[in-house]
């Protein structure tokens, strides 16, 4: 039987080959200006599951413009920390002062402005927000001291009414446990015409820096950014519902009360349509609206 080792070592492998496809269909994208795609990025599990394919379906550009932030370069340089959670947050310097959304390679799948751009100040240090779904409701606090563009984009497509009457179209389990929503047109490709840059925790490398591929966990109760590739975060989000591990790619901006949870729990107790560890929520979940509080 393989040792975790050899496991974590064969989910690394399977990640690198997986990000070099998801460059390479990204380069045919822009190429053939193809408006939609499907890319994935390789979650690596801990302990027993060696891996699982985690989607990245929002933005179709995996190019990042110099112009959507100006923190990844004056992040502190980490290793990955020895406990295996997310690190420590630090303030990038620029932290907000210049939050970018320029357009994206996609149509909007739904119509909507794109948010004030510019200087987001970073008080209040919190910002909470009410999830309705058909299967209950979620509290959530958005972390706007740590993700300030993230929240800034996330309060305004809510404001404008662009979550309503939207699906959940993703539910994991197994050593992924998330629920993935955002995407108007349900197909895990919809995004909303814009993108912008990761922050916390990805801000808190340097961009070269071999642990941006090293797993950490996610853990239960964080709401997160899906995307396509470093700084192409769009309307996507997941909320993950049992420690989860992942590269330190997706943009942590906020987390979920307990009665978010319970009302997670229960979702991935439906389980996931046709059976597996991937796939459409087995009782369908509709967004009926997202407002801040």
């Amino acid at each position: 039987m393989p040792t975790n080792e050899q496991r974590r070592e064969t989910a690394k492998r399977k990640l690198e080959r997986q990000l070099e496809r998801r460059a390479e269909k990204a380069r045919k994208q822009r190429i053939m200006t193809i408006a939609a795609s499907v890319v994935a990025v390789l979650a690596v599990i801990g302990g027993i599951v060696g891996g699982v394919i985690y989607l990245n379906k929002d933005s179709k550009s995996s190019s990042a413009t110099a112009s959507a932030s100006t923190e990844s370069s004056t992040a502190p340089a980490q290793n990955p920390p020895a406990d295996g959670k997310l690190p420590p947050f630090v303030a990038p310097a620029g932290l907000g002062e210049n939050c970018q959304y320029p357009a994206s390679s996609e149509q909007a799948s739904k119509k909507v402005n794109p948010p004030h751009t510019g200087k987001i100040p970073t008080t209040p240090a919190t910002v909470t927000a009410s999830m309705s779904t058909n299967q209950g409701n979620l509290g959530l606090t958005l972390d706007n001291a740590k993700a300030p563009c993230t929240v800034n984009s996330f309060a305004s497509l809510a404001q404008q009414g662009y979550f309503n009457d939207t699906p959940c179209h993703r539910l994991t389990k197994g050593g992924l446990d998330v629920l993935q929503c955002g995407d108007p047109t349900g197909s895990g490709m919809g995004g909303p015409g814009y993108q912008f840059a990761n922050e916390y925790p990805t801000n808190q490398y340097q961009p070269d820096s071999p642990a941006l591929s090293q797993p950490v966990v996610y853990p239960r109760g964080t709401l997160a950014m899906a995307n396509a590739g470093p700084n192409t975060n769009g309307s996507q989000f997941f909320l993950v519902y049992q420690d989860s591990q992942l590269p330190p790619g997706y943009t942590a901006f906020g987390t979920i009360d307990a009665t978010g949870l319970a009302t997670l729990d229960k979702i991935a107790q439906n389980g996931i349509e046709g059976g597996g560890g991937d796939g459409k929520p087995a009782q369908p979940v509709t967004v009926k609206y997202i407002q801040l509080d």
